[in-house]
């Protein structure tokens, strides 16, 4: 029984030892001379005005998800869209009830001001 396990260590101990012999590797050879300037974050050229890791507000994640969230339910109209002929009228009558319920909560969202950025 182990033996017929012999290949998937093997390939464990590769897939393993790939990764880092190859970061070992990279460290030995590349050019190592760090200063002030080469170690800060590049903004174009112009000195950070304050840290990166500052707080944004809520209402940026709450649009960033409902952006995600509707733009992943329109791609199920290309499916849809594919089968067209096939699926004829009863088709079309359950885009519309997905598009209905796509659009009720477009509009659940605005009347909440979730969409309003100030």
């Amino acid at each position: 029984m182990p033996a017929g396990y012999l290949p998937i260590f093997i390939f464990v101990a590769i897939a393993l030892a790939f990764p880092v012999v190859a970061i070992v590797a990279a460290k030995l050879i590349r050019p190592s001379s760090p200063f002030q300037t080469k170690l800060e974050a590049y903004e174009c050229g112009i000195k950070a005005a304050s840290d990166s890791r500052g707080r944004y507000t809520v209402r940026f994640y709450i649009i960033a998800i409902l952006f995600v969230i509707f733009d992943v339910e329109t791609i199920f109209l290309f499916p849809w869209a594919v089968r067209y002929h096939q699926l004829s009228w009863f088709g079309v009558a359950e885009v519309s009830v997905f598009l209905a319920i796509l659009a009720v909560g477009y509009i659940w969202a605005y009347k909440k001001g979730a969409l309003e950025w100030v």
